[in-house]
């Protein structure tokens, strides 16, 4: 199969579009002939070795967590699953070696929910990470219920668009900051825009003078200690950037492959409230290029990888 490979840590020079086996299929995973997938700023790091001190890799090293594909072969164990089903997935495991940057990816089941028919395969590669990172840190860590009000930091990013939509799903009232040229897209998603940077929190009362319920920092440096004079209680507080927040009793996030979350966000997608904005997509050979632009941390919305 076709795939992009590292064989060593390093910048987008030690990145390979090569030829590798087909993955095994276990017991209890499907393989999955990819259609897209997702290019998240975990990629990267794992390319540079950031990640090492955390996670065992093992070279040669496919890149990439996020999918959507069609099941080829089910493993021995599999009820879940049957060849021709389209899918999901979040296929995070324990090593980074086999991953998603593949024509063919061997995925345990409990990283895989069914593909929402409202989204074309781009969007769909382009959920699962990002969409799982949001639904997480908004239900699961900050607990949001309709009627609050919610400060997303980054709200335009691939995360934050996700993040305000699932917000506004659960009822609630959204303020996400971005710079000024995303302001009138993140009003068309529901939410209301405040530009970042010094006065930040004063912009933010401007709106809700009485500070917010909650709020999920998705771009670190000082977004914590602003969310800290905006929140009454600091476990409303969740990042996914800045593990400090731990230290002032908030949350750090950070998502785990759930096929009951996977399906919750596949059923907002066919319920109509949840989209996943596309800025960009690339080939498969062209990962290089798509995690470059990812790293300039500019875009709006999701750059994926078509595969097939």
């Amino acid at each position: 199969m076709k795939a992009i490979a590292i064989r060593q840590y390093g910048g987008p020079e030690v990145v390979e579009y090569t030829e590798l086996p087909d993955p095994k299929v276990g017991p209890d995973s499907v393989l999955v002939r990819v259609k897209a997938a997702g290019v998240n700023p975990v990629d990267w790091k794992v390319r540079q070795g950031y990640l090492d001190g955390i996670i065992d890799a093992h070279f040669p090293l496919i890149m990439g967590w996020d999918l959507a594909g069609v099941v080829q072969a089910v493993g021995g164990g599999v009820t879940e699953f049957r060849p021709g089903d389209e899918v999901i997935g979040y296929v995070r495991k324990d090593t980074v070696e086999h991953g998603t940057y593949a024509e063919l990816v061997a995925a345990p089941v409990r990283t895989l929910a069914r593909k929402p028919a409202a989204l074309d395969w781009a969007q769909a590669g382009g959920l699962p990470l990002a969409g799982l990172t949001a639904y997480q840190s908004l239900v699961k860590a900050l607990g949001v219920q309709a009627g609050e009000t919610v400060l997303v930091h980054a709200a335009a990013g691939g995360v934050g668009v996700l993040a305000v939509q699932i917000a506004r799903a659960l009822g609630a009232r959204v303020i996400g900051t971005a710079s000024e040229r995303n302001h009138a897209f993140l009003r068309s998603l529901g939410a209301e825009p405040v530009a970042y940077g010094d006065g930040l929190a004063d912009r933010v009362r401007a709106l809700a003078p009485d500070g917010v319920d909650a709020a999920l920092d998705l771009v670190g440096g000082d977004a914590v200690e602003v969310s800290a004079t905006l929140v009454e209680d600091p476990a409303r507080i969740a990042s996914v950037a800045d593990y400090g927040v731990v230290a002032k009793g908030g949350h750090y996030v950070w998502a785990r492959p759930d096929t009951a979350d996977l399906t919750e966000l596949a059923r907002l997608a066919d319920a109509g409230q949840l989209t996943v904005p596309v800025a960009s997509t690339f080939p498969l050979a062209q990962a290089a290029s798509a995690q470059a632009l990812n790293a300039e941390g500019r875009t709006r919305g999701k750059i994926v990888l078509l595969v097939d």
